[in-house]
């Protein structure tokens, strides 16, 4: 199975679930869907904002050279330092033609960006595609969290023979191990 981990920017959460499903030798990939890659700044209403496919290498030195005190103490820095360890740069899903059996979002604005995408584009292949919401707050110990119930998630439905005969089951077992409550629709490529 092909799995994509997707958020908005393509930086923490989405980045932190690649990660420990790559570790555990899963073909998986990552996205954001939003227009622009923004992280926190040096205040709230400044965010630092990047054009998808900047290296996240660029954006480390960058942010280094900007404020290295204040980016290690907010833990950015450590991020950029691990997705540095897992792909060149942030990618946006609208601009993918990679098809997946499995995309999985961490906030529903997400899966309903990604889902209109879905849809929007022309069906030609007729394969079915399961997206999964499961929301996970945009912080560091959350992305961990999310990534741990991301794995265990994508293991039960990899260890199914059809997802499509049982994924109402998968995810009520989902849900019982882990308190989470996803929301899932299903896609054609």
């Amino acid at each position: 199975m092909r799995f994509a981990m997707v958020c908005a920017s393509n930086m923490n959460r989405s980045m932190e679930a690649h990660k420990m499903l790559k570790q555990h030798g899963f073909d998986v990939e990552s996205y954001g869907v939003g227009t622009q890659v923004k992280i926190p700044g040096p205040t709230q209403d400044q965010p630092n904002v990047y054009a998808f496919g900047t290296p996240y290498n660029h954006i480390l030195r960058e942010l280094e050279e900007r404020d290295k005190e204040l980016y290690t103490r907010n833990g950015l820095l450590k991020m950029l330092e691990r997705n540095v360890g897992v792909k060149e740069a942030p990618q946006k899903w609208q601009e993918n033609s990679e098809v997946f059996d499995v995309v999985l979002c961490f906030e529903e604005r997400v899966f309903d960006v990604l889902v209109e995408d879905l849809n929007g584009r022309d069906s030609v292949k007729g394969e079915a595609v399961l997206v999964i919401n499961m929301n996970v707050k945009d912080n560091h110990e959350e992305a961990a969290v999310g990534a741990d119930d991301a794995l265990h998630l994508c293991e039960m439905l990899q260890a199914v023979d059809d997802w499509e005969d049982c994924v109402e089951q998968v995810l009520e077992n989902f849900e019982t191990l882990s308190g989470r409550k996803p929301l899932y629709t299903i896609c054609f490529y």
